[in-house]
């Protein structure tokens, strides 16, 4: 037989991801959980012991009512009822019997009710680990995913972590130790032809619905790949509604979203079709199972062998073992398919961190705040160099701007001072102390950064401030949005500091954002400043007020500042034009100047710029005080 190596790794992944649930059933550090674990697996045992003994009660209770009919008990009137020995003690086999009923049910429930926070932490703890995995990972990682497609992974999973604990401990294991039960309780009470007709009822049924689950599992996985699809493509229109409407493609996009949906609507049709034929089949070798056995019991009471009560109580043992039997069916398809929505988490977590902190790291001892890139190499694809051999220092307290035409690794500079990637070659330095030496989060607790491109959380104005010390205090929230001059929109809003800023910040203008990005830099008081394009996105006028505030918090401040307009840098202590990922000069802005090189050729181009901007004010000025 030909040995199927994808089918073998399937299975390999599916016990892996059966047994990565393990240590979250049974943690470590919480004996509290422990104990409901044992109790909900006692009373578990307790619940199919009251199971296995009801039809044996419910025998005996028909066997003594049947022995009190052929006497004559039938006659016996309401005075004598007590008094007849036989009937009270076929009431008190009815009794027991609905007892045992109640006993079952009732340990049933208090199982699932003991359990619920066993499964509920279970489900909070890993979904907190892969949320915190997921921050732990590279920027790399997370450009290269999309975000509604990451968000369905981990809902699912999740999700499917319940069903698994729920179906894998209370139903599949169970159902097989009941049903090993039960055939060996019919064996020696009716017989061994009994325990081979159900047993071999049994085997079929589950090879069948082994078979033709694994078989549908293709169509759950195609029909989950479309379900994310259609959910990062809404997700990724929605996240970009302007975009849509700035150039009129909502159709567009309700045919893209559509077709998405198509797919998923066609791998549903599949997976629903080949779930009629599950349930077909295995009510079809359920129905042959229990005709063989009843028609055998049956004939048996008519030959004398068996009596009516043995009748009912193998009727009885079957019923009770082809319900579970039902839900085994259901209960092996949702844990199945639970478990590939939870492989497609675990394997979030076995994503790699391509920076890592080393086991030797240790944090930050800031002192100055000394900036020094060393022979610095950089590259996100081998066949394109970003920064070649770049070197440069940042003394305490001084500014240093980084310039260049776009592409030329300006940008590339911060995300390897926080350490977002590391370098290929030299070394960054903090105070002579190698960042690739220290722990990250100290590292980053030591840097701010107002980034070109602000992206606000959709939530208030003072929790986006907040963020960049959560620990603040009101006043010093207030006085940050004072420094970034956001003072005069707040109080336009009527909710002030609790006005809601938006999906990104999608109700606030570029400037606002912006100047929301440099409060919360101010309120996080770093020792080290990041200006990456602070006040591309303001006026003029706007530009200048910020440009004061920066100078004011930059102040015994170590800081770079990435440029494009020159014009905020000409105060810099040192200048940096960078040109394909090198240093192609340094200096302050006069010296450049005198050089007469890049540097001096991207002014002029800007000044021309500024001057055909202001003939334009102008001329549009001049047109509207004629009209």
């Amino acid at each position: 037989m030909k040995f199927d190596a994808s089918k073998a790794h399937g299975e390999t992944r599916f016990w892996k991801t059966l047994a990565s649930l393990l240590p979250y059933i049974w943690p470590a550090n919480r004996n509290d959980l422990k104990v409901r674990v044992i109790l909900a697996l006692v009373s578990l045992v307790i619940a199919k012991g009251f199971n296995v003994g009801v039809p044996f009660l419910l025998k005996a209770a028909i066997d003594q009512l049947s022995a009190l009919q052929a006497m004559g008990a039938q006659s016996i009137d309401l005075r004598g009822l007590f008094d007849s020995q036989g009937l009270s003690l076929a009431i008190g086999l009815t009794a027991a019997y609905a007892l045992a009923r109640i006993g079952h049910q009732a340990f049933s429930e208090f199982r699932d009710f003991i359990f619920a926070k066993v499964a509920q932490h279970t489900q909070r703890a890993i979904g907190l680990k892969t949320f915190e995995h997921l921050h732990s990972l590279s920027l790399g990682f997370h450009l290269d995913r999309q975000t509604g497609g990451l968000s369905r992974v981990i809902e699912r999973g999740t999700r499917g972590i319940q069903t698994v604990l729920q179906f894998m401990l209370f139903n599949i294991l169970p159902t097989i130790v009941e049903v090993l039960v039960v055939c060996i309780v019919l064996a020696f009470t009716f017989g061994v032809e009994f325990t081979m007709i159900t047993a071999v009822t049994i085997v079929a049924y589950v090879i069948y619905t082994i078979q033709i689950t694994n078989w549908r599992v293709k169509f759950r996985k195609d029909m989950m790949q479309r379900d994310t699809e259609a959910n990062t493509k809404a997700i990724d229109s929605l996240l970009n509604f302007e975009t849509v409407k700035y150039f009129g493609n909502e159709q567009h996009e309700h045919r893209r979203f559509d077709q998405a949906l198509a797919g998923y609507e066609a791998a549903a049709l599949q997976s629903q079709t080949s779930l009629s034929i599950l349930n077909l089949g295995q009510g079809l070798i359920i129905a042959l199972g229990l005709v063989g056995v009843m028609g055998l019991a049956a004939w048996r009471v008519g030959q004398g062998v068996m009596t009516v009560g043995d009748f009912v109580a193998v009727n009885t043992f079957l019923i009770q073992l082809y319900m579970p039997l039902n839900i085994l069916g259901f209960a092996y398809r949702e844990t199945t398919q639970s478990l590939v929505e939870m492989e497609k988490m675990f394997e979030l977590l076995d994503v790699e961190r391509d920076v890592k902190d080393l086991d030797t790291a240790t944090s930050l001892k800031l002192q100055t705040g000394a900036v020094e890139f060393q022979n610095v190499s950089f590259h996100y694809h081998p066949d394109r160099p970003i920064l070649r051999d770049v070197s440069f220092k940042i003394p305490p307290g001084k500014t240093v701007a980084l310039v260049g035409p776009s592409g030329g690794g300006k940008s590339t500079v911060s995300r390897l001072l926080f350490r977002f990637y590391d370098p290929q070659g030299g070394r960054i330095l903090i105070d002579g102390q190698n960042i690739a030496e220290i722990t990250q989060s100290s590292l980053r607790a030591a840097i701010g950064i107002v980034p070109q491109d602000t992206v606000l959380f959709n939530d208030t104005m003072e929790y986006n401030i907040l963020y960049g010390r959560p620990t603040a205090s009101p006043e010093e929230v207030r006085e940050a949005a004072r420094l970034a001059r956001l003072s005069p929109l707040i109080q336009r809003l009527p909710e002030g500091l609790g006005a809601l800023v938006g999906e990104r910040g999608l109700k606030l203008s570029g400037g606002e954002k912006q100047r929301v990005a440099i409060a919360r830099t101010i309120l996080k008081r770093p020792q080290i400043l990041i200006f990456d394009e602070a006040t591309s996105a303001l006026d003029t006028a706007t530009e200048q007020e910020i440009n004061r505030s920066l100078r004011e918090v930059s102040q015994n401040r170590t800081t770079l500042v990435i440029a494009h307009r020159l014009s905020t840098i000409v105060d810099a202590d040192e200048i940096l034009c960078l040109k394909d990922g090198q240093v192609i000069e340094r200096g302050q802005h006069s010296e450049l100047l005198a050089k007469n090189g890049e540097y001096a050729r991207m002014w002029r181009l800007q000044a021309e710029y500024r001057e055909a901007q202001e003939r334009l004010n102008l001329a549009a000025q001049a047109v509207r005080t004629t009209t």
